[in-house]
């Protein structure tokens, strides 16, 4: 957990290596039995069974939150009548990726311990009885039969200049909160996936409206492969594409904090416009090593070099983004503004190499280009004359033509580059946005391609590394098998998207949430989570495919 903002430095860091750890262990012997988040929201439910009974934990961040302040909520319960749960509790903050221990204990009259971790001030209430050892702050709990206890830890930026939260209200709000923000989605195919991701959505969202690609750092898609990465970044694709999702189903507020934020970042930047920036939207830092052992099978590593790359697919997905939004009439003036420019970065720079989706080398890719034409032909409809309705609709038409000289392969498929004639799992979404019609053959050929050379067992890999088989250069990607159900439906193949749907949003793990990948050998989540673009792809597949 990093404060005040994602891209900070870590109070408990002990996932990649470092110090800070906030467990709360049953005393007696124990498994764990499982855990869940509460339908829609963030507030998370754990469960142990003992030798002595059954013991939950209810934890969550109270809501609304405050940018320089954080409450940990959580609330232990004794749930058998008859038999008290028996905890150990361990509080550990560090300061930043070095470690630095808290300081400065002090318990108050009612009980309350504050001190200093860093530049921060933390408070923790309900626990009168822990004991400082070594730099931690240690409690046994002792909890009645069918009764419960409440832990609140805050750690703000400065002075606690208030009293301390009320458990009871503030559990309450959070609650309201959840279900106030996250829309029901009963007329989604699966209306409790929707509503799970439509709050993870929300919950990685900031109040600047930014929404990171994941919360966490440095977790490996593939063990001592050195492919780990830090997400704690917002990618203007990913936010994209969930404001697309979201606009699919109504005009929600993720999808104005969408628009918001990526018309920002385009008045600031123009043609220059970043992949990724941090969430108040300064510049992403370069990738550099931590000193830190990482998690188990990687190396430790903060900063992004995809912050200085050039994609030009992004800015096809403002464009399909900002027409979304006009079709709920939710275009902001800056947004209309930011369109101009746009369109104009399109002219100027679709025949430029870029990094593409997968932030690889600069290649003249085909899905960068197809994409600017679909967004282009979705902006269209919405331009304020017929001079620029027919300037959106011939360059878009100019960018397909050329790419479709180079880039398609003898059997009708699309190929990746003009030199790479491997298909890419990517190159469904063109035809998904509308840069093609459904009947044109490229793209039947382009989906009979992906599914003989990157399907198994129901899932997709993003494309074939070497001779390698596909398994063992990485897992497959959950974001691509709902590009496929996406594509098959749009195709009018109701059943093979329903399958395809069916099939990629089981491949979560037991919190329910995706990862980057899915091992489909041995049935495991690989990479950084909740990802983003995974959530918003398998909630735009819930809306779409339902009709």
């Amino acid at each position: 957990m990093c404060i005040p903002s994602w891209h900070s430095e870590p109070v408990f860091a002990t996932l990649i290596g470092g110090r800070g750890v906030y467990a709360v262990t049953p005393r007696d012997p124990w498994r764990v039995e499982g855990g869940y988040y509460e339908d829609g929201s963030l507030i998370w439910r754990n469960r142990w069974v003992t030798s002595d009974g059954i013991i939950e934990c209810r934890d969550a961040l109270a809501c609304p939150g405050d940018p320089s302040r954080v409450c940990v909520l959580r609330r232990v319960m004794a749930t058998e009548p008859h038999r008290p749960a028996r905890l150990t509790v361990r509080l550990d903050t560090s300061a930043g990726f070095l470690g630095e221990a808290g300081r400065d204990f002090r318990r108050g009259d009612d009980g309350t311990w504050t001190w200093r971790t860093g530049r921060l001030f933390a408070r923790w209430a309900g626990a009168g009885d822990a004991r400082p050892e070594n730099a931690e702050l240690r409690l046994d709990l002792d909890v009645r039969p069918g009764d419960h206890h409440d832990l609140v830890l805050e750690l703000s930026t400065h002075a606690f200049d208030h009293s301390l939260p009320r458990p009871d209200q503030v559990w309450e709000a959070t609650a309201r909160y959840w279900t106030d923000c996250v829309p029901p989605c009963d007329d989604t195919l699966a209306p409790r996936d929707a509503r799970q991701a439509y709050a993870v959505l929300r919950g990685l969202t900031t109040g600047y409206g930014a929404m990171v690609a994941a919360a966490t750092m440095c977790l490996p898609e593939r063990a001592e492969r050195g492919r780990n990465y830090d997400y704690r970044y917002a990618w203007i694709r990913d936010q994209c594409y969930a404001g697309q999702a979201v606009g699919a189903h109504g005009p929600h507020p993720l999808l104005d904090m969408a628009v918001t934020f990526v018309a920002e970042r385009i008045l600031a930047d123009g043609p220059t416009l970043r992949p990724a920036y941090l969430v108040t939207g300064e510049q992403v830092p370069d990738e550099r090593p931590l000193p830190l052992p990482g998690y188990p099978g990687s190396a430790a590593v903060v900063g992004n070099r995809a912050g200085a790359q050039f994609q030009l697919d992004v800015f096809g997905e403002a464009l399909l983004l900002f027409a979304e939004a006009a079709r709920h009439d939710r275009l902001t003036k800056e947004a209309s503004e930011a369109v101009d420019m746009v369109i104009a970065a399109i002219q100027a720079r679709w025949q430029e190499p870029d990094s593409g989706i997968w932030e690889l080398g600069n290649e003249y890719w085909t899905h960068s280009r197809l994409i600017c034409a679909a967004g282009l032909r979705s902006i269209a409809g919405i331009r304020p004359n017929q001079t620029d309705r027919d300037m959106c609709r011939r360059l878009a038409d100019e960018i397909v033509s050329t790419v479709s000289r180079t880039c398609v392969r003898s059997d009708g498929a699309w190929q990746r580059t003009p030199v790479d004639r491997r298909v890419d799992a990517a190159l469904l979404l063109p035809g998904v946005r509308g840069a093609l019609p459904p009947s044109d053959p490229r793209t039947n050929a382009t989906i009979s391609a992906v599914l003989r050379e990157l399907e198994r067992d129901g899932y997709l890999y993003r494309f074939r590394h070497d001779s390698r088989p596909l398994h063992e250069a990485e897992g497959s990607f959950t974001a691509c098998g709902f590009m496929m159900a996406l594509a098959q439906h749009r195709q009018g193949a109701a059943l093979d998207a329903l399958r395809w749907f069916e099939r990629n949003r089981a491949a979560y793990g037991t919190t329910g949430l995706y990862a980057e990948e899915f091992d489909v050998v041995q049935r495991q989540l690989r990479g950084n989570l909740p990802q983003t673009l995974v959530h918003a792809l398998g909630l735009e597949c819930a809306v779409r495919l339902t009709g």
